[in-house]
């Protein structure tokens, strides 16, 4: 390991943050955090316990009331320092999520600038609150509405985007007045203690961020969604952990924004810009070595056009580098653990073993760490568990169409409703198409929809709840009515 690398390791505070001071978790228990492209040991950080998780939410709890008066314009300045400083750090944040998570160095930085987006974002919206005022119909009677913070915050961040998944959080949160306790997942923790750091030394108060890193999620985090302190709920991972979280806030009837899986479908229809289909599918699918809720996962493509876009995208496929992402020529890294690449072998070993064909790839590479070859498969059928699961891998598989409304009516035949893409030169169907698709997202003739001014969310079981956009503010606050008579 490089000693540029071992300084920034060392530089990041692996303790639990809380009421803004770094502490160990109670009985100094720690966690380990492994090098996917190793699969050797990182780092050791702190493994809360639920004391320390109650510990976390009293400091919010505290804070809150202080934190709701401080002046918009101060919210928002804070993070406006926030920004310049992350992307004054890029490189520290950019080394951190390729060691921890795997992704090119190339694809750390990006994140990095889209990440830092949220809290300039952010900082802008924080002094855009604001209510109204109206006459009630008899005359009587004066309304005031009026915008105030939900309050305390439980925050749950996945792994495959260590900081981007943080700061669209906590960005609106800051700049609604929420205070906040952050858990990020185990397996890429380092990022978000070092944006931690970074919030503390621009002047966020006390108790105002609270991050808790811990082995033990359900046991930590349960207790603190059941606690009548806490006001909101948000999470980002799969449906299934999100339904147990959803029934467990039930019980306080939390505030709730749940960002959950997905299986987007890619349409390409023979009237589409072929090098463009093209190259938006290798953003849409490789994009985070595939490992993103937004990642396409079932290349629907007319029957008319299909060999040809297999065989070009194959040849993309085929020529990119896999490797660590630390290595300057690296285009795909590892995945993140080894049952990750156990589950993406097994969805193409069940494709194949139903008739599906590799085209490229199709296998893992090197003896060590978590690599797979970036793979494309034609002829996949559509009872095939890699047409019905989210694949979370650099796997595409390819189906055929010949029919608008039969490519419509598969894109929908399933229960999530992330993002859907559809590539068309046809100004009338891509209009059509797009009303017609049961996503929260769509994009057309792009392979990337991603950005901090719009509204991130799904439907149906990818969730529901809004971040980014005008609206990512409105999950963080409560509308009070206030009646006036004269």
């Amino acid at each position: 390991m490089g000693e540029t690398t071992t300084s920034v390791l060392d530089r990041v505070k692996k303790q639990l943050f809380i009421a803004g001071e770094w502490r160990d978790a109670e009985g100094g228990k720690t966690l380990e955090v492994d090098n996917p492209a190793t699969g050797e040991a990182l780092a050791h950080v702190a493994d809360a316990t639920a004391a320390d998780g109650e510990a976390a939410l009293a400091a919010a709890a505290a804070a809150q009331a202080d934190w709701a008066r401080t002046p918009p314009r101060d919210r928002g300045e804070l993070l406006r320092s926030a920004y310049e400083k992350l992307v004054e750090r890029t490189e520290d944040l950019a080394t951190l999520m390729t060691l921890e998570m795997g992704k090119p160095l190339a694809e750390s930085r990006g994140e990095v600038t889209y990440g830092s987006e949220f809290f300039r974002w952010f900082s802008e919206e924080a002094v855009r609150i604001s209510g109204r005022w109206s006459t009630a119909p008899n005359g009587a009677t004066r309304l005031v509405t009026m915008k105030q913070p939900v309050g305390p915050t439980l925050m749950i961040t996945p792994w495959n985007f260590p900081l981007a998944m943080g700061t669209r959080k906590i960005g609106p949160a800051i700049a609604a007045g929420c205070t906040m306790v952050v858990k990020p997942a185990a397996e890429t923790p380092l990022t978000m203690l070092l944006l931690a750091q970074i919030l503390e030394e621009v002047g966020l108060p006390k108790g105002v961020l609270n991050v808790i890193t811990t082995s033990d999620s359900g046991g930590v985090m349960e207790p603190l969604i059941r606690d009548p302190r806490t006001r909101k709920l948000t999470f980002t991972g799969s449906t299934g952990v999100g339904q147990k979280l959803v029934e467990q806030s039930a019980e306080q009837l939390l505030r709730v924004s749940m960002e959950l899986g997905g299986n987007a479908p890619f349409i390409v229809f023979d009237d589409a810009d072929l090098d463009a289909a093209v190259e938006g599918a290798m953003l849409a699918k490789m994009r985070n070595i595939g490992e993103a809720c937004t990642a396409a996962n079932r290349f629907l493509v007319h029957a008319d056009v299909a060999d040809e876009f297999a065989s070009r995208m194959a040849e993309k496929m085929g020529a990119l580098t896999v490797g660590d992402g630390m290595d300057d020529d690296t285009k795909v890294g590892p995945l993140i653990n080894a049952k990750a690449v156990d589950k993406v072998t097994a969805l193409v070993d069940d494709a194949t073993g139903r008739g599906a064909k590799v085209v490229t790839g199709g296998s893992t590479v090197g003896e060590r760490g978590y690599f797979y070859a970036p793979t494309v498969i034609t002829g996949v059928p559509g009872d095939a568990d890699m047409a019905r699961e989210e694949i979370f891998g650099p796997v595409a598989g390819i189906q055929t169409f010949t029919d608008e409304a039969d490519a419509v009516a598969r894109a929908n035949a399933t229960e999530y409703g992330l993002v859907a893409y559809f590539f068309t030169r046809d100004f009338g169907r891509a209009i059509r198409v797009s009303e017609a698709l049961e996503y929260g997202m769509v994009g057309v003739n792009q392979g990337i929809v991603s950005n901090p001014a719009a509204p991130f969310g799904g439907v149906k079981a990818s969730g529901f709840g809004r971040e980014g956009g005008f609206e990512g503010i409105e999950e963080y606050l409560e509308t009070k009515y206030v009646g006036l008579a004269l």
